[in-house]
């Protein structure tokens, strides 16, 4: 860990109040013993896959709310085979009491398999309004996106803002995670300048091996530079050992401005697992 001064570890630690993260069902166990440092109320991403069915979802997510935390169930644009898979899945979240607060993505399909072929197309629907959905969250990309070019993504971003205050929904960006600090905040400060004032939270890798940090970077088309890594504080000429996520909150913490970058929340994605990141997150809030 890189000695910083107590100026600098009170700034990180002030992005760390109402912090997100993401599960999937295989957390759930884990997610229960960290209770005593994950606070309660904290906004817990459920993960959508093809290898669980409704039922399954349901589950994680009706185990999330009981363990005290606030499920936000993930909705896979390109995933969804047709309207009525969606509003099935609507229906499962508000009967668990979980259907408030949802994140959509577009999915890792090439092709859509229903009705949906981006997030933008299951906002307009107006259905979720009618399964008492009022907050809704969508991606945003600081290192661009793997086969989406930024003129795309950028009006699109700005398209889906526009949506959510037009159907009277709260809405927020969660963005994907990365490794390089400054370019999240250019990012930032662009977002601001094309009109989009979404609260966002910034994707941020929890503690892990650095090999398992890399595989994550290439399955979800995240490039990570050498100037990145060292700053991040691995290198991948030797990508030995872990890494977790210290220098980086110091630096996104070190040059946010919110009069340029607006509101900006942290969220976590835990591929080191829901242990070893409640045991990085005590030891961050106290070091």
């Amino acid at each position: 860990m890189t000695s910083t001064t107590a100026a600098d570890t009170g700034a990180a630690i002030a992005l760390l109040p109402e912090f997100s993260l993401g599960v999937t069902r295989h957390d759930v166990r884990e997610l229960e013993r960290a209770r005593v440092v994950i606070p309660s109320g904290t906004r817990v991403h459920v993960g959508f896959v093809d290898s669980e069915d409704l039922a399954t979802r349901v589950a994680t997510v009706r185990a999330v709310r009981r363990f005290g935390y606030v499920p936000v169930p993930i909705i896979a644009a390109r995933r969804l085979r047709s309207e009525e898979m969606l509003r099935e899945y609507l229906a499962g979240l508000r009967l668990a009491g979980a259907s408030a607060s949802v994140l959509i993505v577009g999915g890792d399909p090439a092709q859509p398999r229903g009705p949906y072929p981006d997030a933008a197309s299951v906002i307009a629907s107006g259905v979720l309004e009618g399964y008492g959905i009022r907050r809704v969250s969508v991606a945003g990309h600081p290192g661009g996106h793997p086969v989406v070019a930024d003129g795309v993504l950028w009006p699109a971003l700005a398209g889906k803002s526009a949506a959510l205050a037009e159907r009277g929904l709260d809405g927020s960006v969660i963005t994907q995670f990365g490794f390089d600090a400054s370019m999240v905040l250019r990012w930032l400060a662009d977002l601001r300048t094309k009109g989009v004032r979404l609260p966002v939270s910034i994707g941020v890798p929890g503690p892990a091996a650095v090999r398992r940090l890399l595989t994550y970077s290439s399955r979800c088309g995240v490039g990570v530079t050498e100037d990145a890594a060292r700053g991040y504080g691995f290198s991948l000429a030797d990508p030995a050992g872990s890494a977790g996520p210290d220098r980086f909150i110091w630096a996104l913490a070190a040059g946010y401005d919110a009069r340029l970058h607006g509101e900006v929340k942290l969220h976590f994605y835990p591929f080191g697992g829901i242990r070893l990141f409640a045991e990085w997150l005590s030891q961050f809030r106290h070091d």
